[in-house]
């Protein structure tokens, strides 16, 4: 799951060398943190949150394959 974010904030954002996904493990829940470039978080997020959920949704699908449960945190 940490690539496949990595991949999809890469190529929505201008600086793809910024983006950094940082991976940990809590409580049987895998948190992956997102950060990017201060001046790509409007890409990250979206109008009214739209793209950020899109990539949440995106993720949690990938781990539901796994029998994981994943949570997206935008930092």
């Amino acid at each position: 799951m940490k690539d496949l974010l990595t991949m999809v904030a890469k190529r929505l954002v201008d600086h793809p060398d910024a983006v950094e996904v940082i991976e940990e493990e809590r409580d049987g829940v895998t948190i992956l943190r997102l950060k990017v470039a201060p001046e790509d978080m409007g890409k990250v997020i979206g109008k009214q949150g739209r793209i950020a959920r899109a990539i949440r949704t995106l993720v949690k699908a990938a781990a539901i394959n796994e029998d994981k449960k994943v949570n997206v945190d935008i930092i």
